[in-house]
């Protein structure tokens, strides 16, 4: 009887689900693109690694006192890589200039790495190789470049084997990188790697690192592996004249802001839940003084309370969860429109934010069709019968 009353009156039904088709749709839309975002964002910082551990000279980014900190040295990274929760330690120093082949010269950047470095980064080869530690030890002149570089000097040629000047120094070319999607910042940036050694000794001339990349081991926790660094650091330096940057930390920190973000913006969109399931109530009050002389005829041929309390109940969550239905399918047309227009941070509705809507559908249902049903059940069948 339930389903022929809400069939009955068609508009009105389509009406009342409004409010809750565009208020499930919200929270649906609104959590889909937090979870695209937060999972977009994770993405990127595992690109970098989520069990890598970065130290920076100074207090902080930021730092002007920074450059002039010279005290973190290729001996630091290599006490550090003998540490029992280390897997790795590269050290990274990094210079700008000029980048010359033939009759083009480009602004560059040139980073000093070590051997580990492109795994503990994830950064991919296209074409080549990467240099090994023999080319580390003997300061080996050669260099693997980015995709932007190859575009920009080897559009139509192999660069491999291919001589380039940086500073007027010679690097032969022996890798190139794939593209990294995932990458932070500008990706126009036109990158260079070498050993380390190389450019500390051929081109910068400096004995000090800009940072130390650690990886740590898989059984190991960073937050444990960030104080031991610490501790070691300031017992070689004598000082804290440095700063981490614990990938994992990061993670964790996105993770809580991106879900107290969906929280709160779920919040303000549950407003336009509960706007609807006040409208389901106003119309469930109007049919049950529509249909007074209803329900005393089914009271008077035996029908009891419990019976018209859950006729008028189930009514009310079958409104609501056919709203609910149709509020996720929205959503999901929205996310293929959003999707397809918008690829740097998708919507993505996941089963559980599909059992929330129905589940919270149906809680509205209960919730405002109580009051109306309760209005019916609690009707005199004898003044039921006599109204007009």
């Amino acid at each position: 009887m339930s389903v022929q009353a809400v069939l009955a009156h068609k508009m009105r039904s389509l009406l009342t689900m409004l409010g809750i088709i565009i208020g499930i749709a919200s929270v649906v839309s609104v959590v889909a693109l937090g979870n695209g975002s937060q999972k977009k964002i994770l993405e990127d910082i595992s690109s970098i690694g989520t069990n890598t551990i970065s130290i920076f000279p100074g207090r902080g980014f930021g730092d002007r006192r920074s450059g002039r900190i010279k005290t973190l040295t290729i001996d630091d990274a290599k006490i550090i890589a003998k540490q029992s929760y280390v897997a790795s330690a590269t050290p990274m120093t990094s210079s700008g200039g000029t980048l010359t082949y033939r009759n083009t010269d480009l602004t560059a950047s040139l980073y000093g790495v070590g051997e580990q470095y492109f795994d503990v980064r994830g950064l991919k080869l296209e074409t080549g190789r990467l240099f090994d530690e023999n080319d580390v030890k003997e300061d080996a002149q050669v260099v693997v470049i980015d995709q932007n570089v190859k575009d920009k000097l080897f559009a139509d040629s192999d660069p491999l084997g291919k001589t380039i000047l940086f500073r007027k120094r010679p690097l032969t070319v022996i890798g190139v990188m794939k593209k990294d999607e995932n990458a932070f910042g500008n990706s126009d940036v036109l990158m260079l790697w070498s050993p380390y050694t190389t450019v500390m000794h051929q081109i910068t001339g400096e004995s000090h690192t800009n940072s130390i990349t650690v990886k740590i081991k898989d059984n190991a926790n960073t937050q444990v592996a960030e104080k031991g660094l610490t501790d070691l650091l300031k017992a070689r330096h004598g000082t804290e004249d440095f700063f981490m940057n614990n990938s994992d930390s990061i993670r964790q920190i996105v993770e809580s802001t991106t879900g107290t973000m969906k929280l709160l913006i779920s919040s303000i969109a549950l407003i336009s839940l509960v706007v609807g399931g006040i409208g389901v109530m106003n119309i469930m009050l109007v049919s049950v003084t529509e249909r007074t002389k209803e329900i005393g005829i089914r009271m008077a041929i035996g029908a009891r309370r419990g019976n018209i309390l859950q006729q008028f109940l189930i009514e009310a969550v079958l409104i609501c969860v056919i709203g609910g239905l149709v509020g996720v399918g929205l959503s999901a047309a929205v996310s293929l429109v959003f999707n397809h227009f918008v690829t740097d941070f998708p919507m993505d509705i996941s089963a559980m934010s599909v059992i929330g809507a129905v589940a919270c559908s149906t809680g509205i249902g209960i919730a405002f069709g109580f009051m109306p049903a309760n209005k019916a059940a609690k009707l005199n069948p004898i003044d039921a019968l006599a109204q007009d």
